[in-house]
């Protein structure tokens, strides 16, 4: 089958969701209102709280929540066929992302920009936000560790993406002092800081740069490692606007205009899916379907983390309330306009069905080196552009999205702290250097703690991440049904895609408890209860205060 035939149906059913559902939710349900006074205006201080240009904002969320992730578990996921993920990512994207990013950006919005952890407090209780915060902080946990480890690998296996990765924050820095300090035209500045970016990205192959063998007794991985925590650690104390919104958001213009270029080489070259549309000769030892399909795709359909940079960053930052929409669901749009990216490449880019199989010999293989690999070799096909700068391209897309995630995963570690301060009394930790401090030292004795010299130490309570991400994606769902209830609004549009999710994720859960237990990793066994308690407590207060709620409505009418 041509590739093609998959990228028009997966983008003309996401086009009618933004144009057509998204309008319905932001208008009926959400019921968002151009007059209200966004946290950014009534709290503004330049730092955090900044009213921003919806372009602008969109960058910054969509590159913030897209990461590695949906390229991997695309990437990873097609072992099962390509329609299982295809239809997941374009159906996830429409009925289930694009209603909880911008659902949890209108109810951070509406309850002083607090994040989804600590609104909980408000909306259903004290109980609930303290054991829903633990989750929040694991996942973010992992995601700064793990995608530490992802970029430093990026950087070592292709020395060609090092001046384009770290030369992205050089032209962010001047973006933001052109937009905001000197005021410059936005169109003018985006266009030289695209041309700047790719101009990094020709550059890239002919200066390559690796790390040292040995530096202060440090091998490459953890010297990138500490370097990007140090990176990330100076950016999230600056003000947004001087280097995380201009950052994210000409890495979104690049980002796009990638994505384009992949897709325009798609029509050219018409490349055909080798891939089997449902693998019925999966390799020995990989899981089942259902419910996993589910929890290895999470960016690209639905995320929880989506849910923590709307209710972290981006909700600080809105102009009007609005811009939820064009903001949350069109985030989600271009989140799973790169899932499908990923698919085309993880499917259709190989010669041959015995080529694709010789790479996913085993589950969990694919991933960025397939996308990387396979997007390549269509955009070689296609467009004539050198394979090397290709790859070069495709590589410094992937490390950009984790960069950029990294960037707002630390900041939100460190509202975190700073809210835990707050609502224990804890003034020094209230504060954003001591806040930022423990985020990054959190981070830090996982990596090296738990991993040793490699600094690789997230990668071992990775395999909980898609559980509890999802987990964290149905509760955050919950939350804003109890906030629809308390207004008397329809609640379906969010009790269907959270009921779904969280079936699915229990059910994923309980499956890997029963392989950590096979397996005797009792550290990730025990993790794994604390989350499935967690999340089961949460769930049962979130009910409780839905069914408080509607009672009070009854009683009312």
């Amino acid at each position: 089958m041509s590739a093609i035939v998959l990228l028009v149906l997966g983008l003309g059913t996401m086009a009618l969701g933004y144009f057509l559902y998204s309008r319905f939710i932001a208008e009926k349900i959400f019921q968002l209102d151009e007059n209200y006074v966004t946290p950014a205006h009534a709290m503004e201080d330049g730092i955090d709280f900044v009213p921003t240009n919806k372009y602008i904002l969109w960058g910054h969320h969509f590159t913030s929540v897209a990461g590695a992730a949906p390229i991997v578990g695309p990437a990873i996921a097609v072992i099962w066929g390509w329609v299982p993920a295809f239809l997941w990512v374009t159906f996830g994207t429409v009925f289930f992302a694009g209603i909880h990013d911008s659902g949890a950006i209108w109810a951070s919005v509406r309850n002083k920009a607090k994040s989804v952890g600590a609104l909980t407090g408000d909306v259903v209780g004290a109980r609930a936000r303290s054991i829903f915060m633990i989750v929040i902080f694991l996942v973010l946990l992992m995601v700064n560790a793990v995608f530490g480890v992802v970029i430093a690998n990026l950087l070592i296996n292709n020395p060609g993406s090092v001046v384009p990765v770290w030369g992205a924050i050089v032209v962010a820095l001047i973006i933001g002092q052109a937009i905001y300090r000197f005021k410059w035209n936005l169109p003018l500045v985006s266009l030289i800081g695209v041309a700047a970016l790719y101009w990094l990205i020709y550059m890239g192959p002919k200066v390559p740069i690796s790390m040292p063998e040995n530096v202060m007794g440090l091998n490459p991985n953890a010297t990138w490692i500490i370097l990007l925590f140090a990176y990330a650690a100076i950016a999230s104390l600056l003000p947004v606007w001087m280097l995380l919104q201009p950052r994210d958001y000409i890495n979104g213009l690049q980002l796009f205009v990638g994505l384009i270029l992949l897709y325009v080489a798609v029509f050219l070259s018409n490349p055909t899916v080798v891939a089997p549309a449902f693998n019925s000769d999966v390799p020995a030892g990989t899981p089942s379907l259902i419910p996993l399909l589910f929890v290895t795709i999470a960016c690209g359909a639905i995320s929880g983390f989506h849910g923590l940079v709307s209710s972290g960053t981006t909700s600080k930052q809105l102009n009007k309330e609005t811009d939820a929409r064009y903001v949350g669901y069109f985030g989600a749009i271009g989140e799973g306009s790169l899932a499908l990216a990923a698919i085309i490449a993880a499917s259709a880019g190989f010669a041959t069905l015995a080529d694709w199989k010789a790479v996913y010999h085993s589950f969990g293989q694919g991933g960025v080196a397939a996308f990387v690999n396979g997007g390549a070799t269509i955009l070689h096909n296609g467009t004539g552009i050198d394979a090397d700068v290709s790859a070069t391209m495709l590589t410094v897309m992937a490390a950009l999205f984790a960069g950029t995630t990294m960037d707002t995963g630390l900041r939100l570690q460190r509202y975190i702290f700073q809210e835990w301060g707050e609502i224990y009394n804890i003034k020094w930790m209230g504060k954003a250097l001591p806040a930022t401090i423990l985020a990054v030292t959190t981070c830090l004795i996982l990596a090296f703690g738990a991993g040793g010299a490699s600094g690789s130490g997230g990668l071992i309570i990775w395999p909980l991440f898609g559980t509890t991400n999802q987990l964290l994606a149905g509760l955050t769902l919950l939350v804003i049904a109890v906030m629809l209830v308390r207004l008397g609004r329809p609640t379906v549009y969010v009790t269907a895609p959270l009921t779904f999710v969280l079936f699915m994720t229990v059910l994923a859960l309980l499956i890997q408890l029963g392989d950590f237990y096979k397996a005797e990793n009792w550290f990730l066994l025990v993790l794994d209860v604390i989350v499935l308690i967690a999340s089961i407590l949460v769930t049962l207060e979130c009910v409780s205060a839905l069914k408080r709620e509607k009672a009070k409505a009854a009683a009312a009418s």
